[in-house]
């Protein structure tokens, strides 16, 4: 519903007020959802939901820092230790918790348990058979999974004996093989029907262990990163459809795949989000992983304000900054506060070799030297204000 959709003296009250258009919107929704709103009672709403947000924003010099530390660190301390299975995903495991939490807030380059859940298009969602191509496309695809292998020494020659029902599922010939064979490990192939023989040019026991060694690894369809995809079926918003969960993460190349959903699919990765969407789509990343992490741990009640606060943070500067000391902390103006923080000599020992000021604007530094701290009463001065009749009236000033 949009404000095309209510009269224009409702319009008119609902735009006088304070309400960002996101709030304003949701007025408009209510209002045309019900038959027979004048522009009175819409006023009455729209002037309920205003005082309702007024009370909810931060007042002017509130330490909304230290609140967030707080709310998400007295939580995180109720947290569990270990790995669980994946919503019910059989042999998916993944990183959740309090270990999880701390992955997030470090900015780890690849997490413990990178994963994926990758939605379908439409023809692909509803459809097994389909959705089975996508699989293909994503799991990788090793040679035992293919067939069995066999060395024969006195030939030297290793031999793979093709399943023709798992070629003919996985979408792949047995030629498509041999050639795979020959570009990766420089040999001469000979293929015949579902049978691959190769061997190493001169006789040599050792060199035929190494071209089956190197065999092993050869991915011949796939993304070598994605060992495993789990499908399952789930009732969603748009009905019943196929879900994919992969172990192992590449979400710039599964978002270019025939059949995948790229703006429903996610990853547990917050820096190949960044690569693949932008720095937005990290912070949008950062806060449904954290939200999500609590969630699980039965801690929903935590503000998302508060982790809105810390994805704010960490990607203000255009990258994933980790909340540490080689990320925000270690980066911060006041040498005091760096100190404070870890590697305490090294800091003060930087700081005066360079000649560094610390001119005592935050927190930390304020605390630590015994003066009041910026935030709240401590950034309010009064002084005494003289009048010309009768007693002086305290003036209050910033």
């Amino acid at each position: 519903m949009t404000r095309s959709d209510v009269s224009e003296d409702i319009e008119a009250v609902v735009e006088d007020t304070d309400l960002p258009r996101r709030l304003k919107d949701e007025v408009y929704s209510t209002v045309a959802g019900r038959d027979g709103v004048t522009a009175e009672q819409a006023d009455q709403i729209a002037r309920a939901v205003e005082n309702e947000y007024l009370d909810t924003r931060v007042d002017p010099l509130d330490p909304v820092g230290t609140v967030s530390a707080q709310s998400i660190g007295e939580p995180g301390t109720q947290m569990t230790m270990n790995t669980f299975h994946y919503a019910g995903v059989a042999e998916i495991d993944v990183t959740q918790g309090l270990p999880r939490l701390i992955e997030l807030v470090d900015a780890r380059k690849t997490p413990d348990t990178p994963m994926m859940t990758v939605h379908l298009e439409e023809e692909y969602a509803t459809d097994r058979e389909r959705a089975h191509e996508v699989v293909w496309q994503i799991e990788a695809t090793k040679i035992l999974a293919l067939g069995d292998i066999s060395t024969n020494v006195a030939d030297m020659v290793v031999s793979i004996d093709l399943n023709e029902d798992t070629l003919e599922e996985r979408m792949i010939t047995p030629d498509e093989i041999a050639e795979i064979i020959e570009d990766e490990l420089g040999v001469k192939t000979n293929q015949q029907g579902a049978l691959v023989e190769f061997g190493p040019e001169q006789p040599s026991y050792r060199e035929l262990l190494q071209l089956v060694e190197q065999l092993r690894d050869i991915v011949f369809k796939g993304i070598e990163d994605v060992t495993r995809v789990v499908i399952r079926k789930e009732q969603l918003d748009e009905g019943e459809e196929f879900v994919l969960y992969t172990e192992g993460s590449a979400f710039g190349d599964v978002i270019e795949i025939e059949g995948v959903d790229a703006s429903r699919t996610t990853s547990n990765n917050i820096h190949e989000i960044n690569k693949n969407l932008g720095i937005e789509a990290a912070r949008e990343s950062i806060i449904e992983e954290t939200m999500n992490t609590l969630e699980e741990q039965g801690l929903g009640d935590v503000n998302i304000r508060h982790l809105m606060l810390v994805a704010d943070i960490m990607t203000n500067q255009g990258t994933i900054e980790s909340i540490g000391r080689h990320g925000i902390s270690g980066s911060k103006d006041s040498v005091l506060a760096r100190a404070a923080f870890e590697v305490t000599v090294n800091h003060l020992l930087d700081a005066a070799i360079h000649g560094e000021v610390d001119d005592l604007n935050g927190v930390t530094e304020n605390v630590i030297v015994g003066k009041p701290i910026k935030l709240g009463t401590g950034d309010v001065d009064l002084r005494m204000g003289s009048s010309s009749g009768g007693d002086a009236e305290p003036e209050a000033s910033d």
